[in-house]
């Protein structure tokens, strides 16, 4: 049998292949589905590839990269099926994955993992800052988590000003600016490693309160100027300045090189008009990151947009209505949600809202740049946001098991029956490779890399922790169901992952497929 890592380039052959077909059909644009399923399919590949490694570790690491590459061919099998034609592949195709796909399939094998999720081998660093964020996550969030999530409640203080206190806000500010970060990979993998920890406590009131300082960050190191980085960056890492990030239209969703709200120029600065929405945190936020037109040439798309830090007074998280000295208007309107909830989002409006000219991002030289600074802190957003997803399903599975071993039907814990083994072994398959991933790709953005292996992350991962969740709770029974126990908030909050930094299907049509069509 073919080793590991011969299967994963052979399934890398036909990811090839298939990006060369659409290419030749017209590229994404034209061939949706194809450009969508071949996102995904290879998505899956790259997540067996970067987890080859973690095989080296032992035969118990072995078995669950083993295992994940089987789950991830029987995934690409599923969608080439019917569609050979457009994958440029022979109906035979599967033949050289067959064997090893049904002897890691079968149920015996799966269910072996049920109980042994793996190390993360993460080495002594980064492990004590595992401890060290799991040690808060468990004793400053996770108390609050349900409550708030039951009431839609504000995130705690208290969780914010421990939060500051453990360096969270400053994992990717340099250390000149009062950060922790020293350059290259050891701060995207500490951000990496905070925000899985953090997420598995909650994801609205732990792994996403420094998402968004991350994004601001980012977006500052890739076109701030000298003077706008010495003062933001030193409050954004001590928490006297929170961030919330307002690039989304109700118009337009992820379609942002169509985005209307406009900067007009006045005298001492610029005049917003415009809404946008899914504003997460706008209202406890202090300074708002804003994508808005300075070009109204609609015809220049991305190339006619600035990047604005836009300043406000703390709202009242149940709404808010602000206005400047010189009479304009911002609004805050909350938008109800099913999950994610602590952090809120909202539908904001400006109404000629000024700007002082120090607070466009880059100055005069930042002019038309800004769509290009926003994706500087969005593609860091997306291994972050790959990173909460790996936390979220690692709080399932870890609710499951323990569910499981304590839960008796028919005579017997139901941790004994064959097709709850099953169910555990392929989630920890799936978390474990899936933190592996999202581990490989932080070493390569550390290194100037992985903007198309962060998207891939986002893509796979998020899609993941839908179904993890959804088997968690199955394993919960009736009591799934139920708000009494946090599987049902896990399941609500794992559907947010696909929507939100980059909706799932223009995420792969627009930047992962395209990405693909570029590496060939």
């Amino acid at each position: 049998m073919a080793t590991l890592r011969e299967l994963v380039e052979l399934a890398r052959a036909v990811v090839d292949g298939a990006v060369e077909q659409l290419r030749e059909r017209g590229g994404p644009d034209v061939e949706q589905q194809l450009a969508y399923d071949l996102a995904h399919g290879a998505s899956a590949i790259e997540t067996a590839r970067a987890s080859l490694a973690y095989a080296e570790f032992g035969e118990s690491e072995r078995a669950i990269v083993a295992a994940f590459l089987a789950i991830a061919l029987s995934d690409l099998h599923q969608r080439v099926l019917g569609r050979e034609d457009r994958w440029g592949v022979e109906q035979s195709w599967f033949s050289p994955f067959a064997a090893f796909v049904a002897a890691q399939r079968q149920p015996t094998v799966i269910a072996e993992l049920a109980e042994s999720p793996g190390d993360p081998h993460l080495g002594e660093d980064f492990a004590m800052v595992r401890e060290h964020f799991r040690r808060f996550a468990d004793e400053q969030i996770r108390p609050h988590a349900e409550a708030v999530h039951r009431t839609n409640g504000d995130i705690p203080e208290s969780v914010i000003d421990g939060l500051r206190d453990l360096g969270g806000f400053g994992l990717s500010i340099p250390t000149m600016y009062g950060g922790d970060a020293v350059g290259g990979a050891s701060e995207y993998l500490a951000m990496v490693v905070a925000t899985e920890e953090l997420s598995r406590a909650s994801l609205g009131i732990g792994g996403s309160l420094i998402t968004r300082p991350e994004i601001l960050t980012r977006a500052l190191l890739a076109g701030g100027t000298e003077e706008q980085k010495a003062r933001w960056l030193p409050r954004v890492a001590n928490a006297s300045v929170l961030a919330a990030i307002a690039v989304t239209e109700p118009d337009y969703g992820s379609d942002v090189a169509n985005l209307t709200t406009a900067a007009t120029r006045t005298t001492g600065g610029w005049l917003l008009n415009g809404t946008k929405t899914w504003c997460t945190f706008a209202a406890r936020a202090d300074v708002l990151v804003v994508l808005a037109r300075t070009d109204p040439d609609r015809t220049l798309a991305h190339r006619g947009m600035s990047l604005f830090l836009v300043e406000k007074d703390r709202g009242d998280s149940h709404g808010f209505v602000q206005r400047d000295d010189r009479d304009g208007k911002l609004e805050g309107r909350p938008i109800d949600t099913i999950g994610y909830r602590g952090m809120h989002s909202y539908e904001v409006s400006f109404d000629n809202w000024f700007v002082p000219d120090d607070h466009l991002v880059g100055g005069e030289a930042g002019l038309g740049r800004g769509f290009y600074f926003q994706m500087a802190g969005f593609e860091n957003g997306r291994i972050q946001t790959a990173a909460r997803a790996v936390g979220v399903m690692q709080a399932a599975y870890d609710a499951a098991l323990e569910f499981a071993r304590t839960r008796r039907v028919f005579g017997a814990p139901i941790i004994d029956y064959e097709l709850t083994r099953a169910k555990l072994g392929a989630m920890a398959a799936v978390i474990q490779c899936s933190r592996q991933f999202a581990l490989a790709v932080a070493k390569l953005m550390g290194d100037g890399a992985g903007s198309t292996e962060a998207s891939m992350a986002k893509a796979y991962v998020c899609r993941a922790a839908e179904w993890v969740t959804r088997e968690a709770m199955q394993i919960h029974g009736g009591m799934g169901y139920a708000e009494e126990y946090p599987v049902s908030r896990y399941f609500v909050d794992a559907r947010v992952l696909s929507i939100f930094e980059g909706a799932d299907e223009t995420l792969c049509l627009k930047v992962v497929a395209r990405r693909l069509l570029e590496r060939t």
